[in-house]
């Protein structure tokens, strides 16, 4: 591995920030948590940190030209979650009123629902991509770099954000499980598919 310690530790640093910064997926995560539960919100978390992935090694192999020629696909994706998102939203606000094990809006379509909303969400937003080909050629050779390094730098591009909305959605899962009144309840789910419609009608402007 050609790869120093503090250039990883740096690179993970950075990838920590980048999930410090509010966005799409922070919506997505604590909608889904604040809907379902942690139950919900770690298959999104899971399709999150595999979209990373996938732009980490968009951009370790130099190919910006892909994020050009795949202009129509993300712009298919992001209008795709933005309306996913915006009828789960309008699910979850019209079952406002239903305790939190009768709400299915968001669990009903299982885990791969959960985990292709979290790659939509990623995907979809250029954010990402643009975060991906500035950071890793100012952080690495990426001429110079082995497998060994490829793999080592994916693997960080997917447990920095994996280990970050895993804590968000367990953060946001206790509170939902402490605020049980059926008042809290209804102002959670609110919040819940306010938070869900926020997050299709920013997509298309991310």
């Amino acid at each position: 591995m050609s790869l120093s310690i503090w250039d990883l530790l740096l690179y993970a640093g950075a990838l920590f920030v980048l999930f410090l910064t509010p966005g799409p997926v922070w919506l997505a995560v604590m909608a889904r948590s604040v809907s379902g539960g942690f139950h919900a919100a770690w298959p999104l978390a899971l399709g999150v940190a595999c979209g990373d992935v996938f732009w980490s090694l968009v951009a370790i192999g130099g190919m910006s030209w892909l994020a050009t020629s795949l202009a129509e696909v993300m712009l298919v994706l992001r209008w795709g979650a933005c309306v996913m998102f915006v009828v789960m939203g309008v699910l979850v606000l019209r079952h406002a009123n239903r305790k939190l094990s009768e709400n299915r809006a968001l669990t009903a379509p299982g885990l791969w629902a959960g985990f292709v909303a979290g790659l939509a969400v990623i995907l979809g937003n250029p954010k990402a991509v643009l975060f991906y080909m500035g950071l890793l050629p100012g952080f690495f050779d990426l001429g110079a770099t082995t497998l060994v390094d490829v793999a080592v730098i994916a693997c960080l591009s997917f447990v920095v954000p994996l280990l970050g909305n895993l804590s968000m959605a367990a953060m946001v899962h206790h509170l939902r499980v402490v605020l049980a009144s059926d008042q809290a309840l209804r102002r959670m789910n609110r919040v819940s598919g306010g938070l869900l419609i926020a997050v299709g009608l920013l997509l298309p402007f991310t």
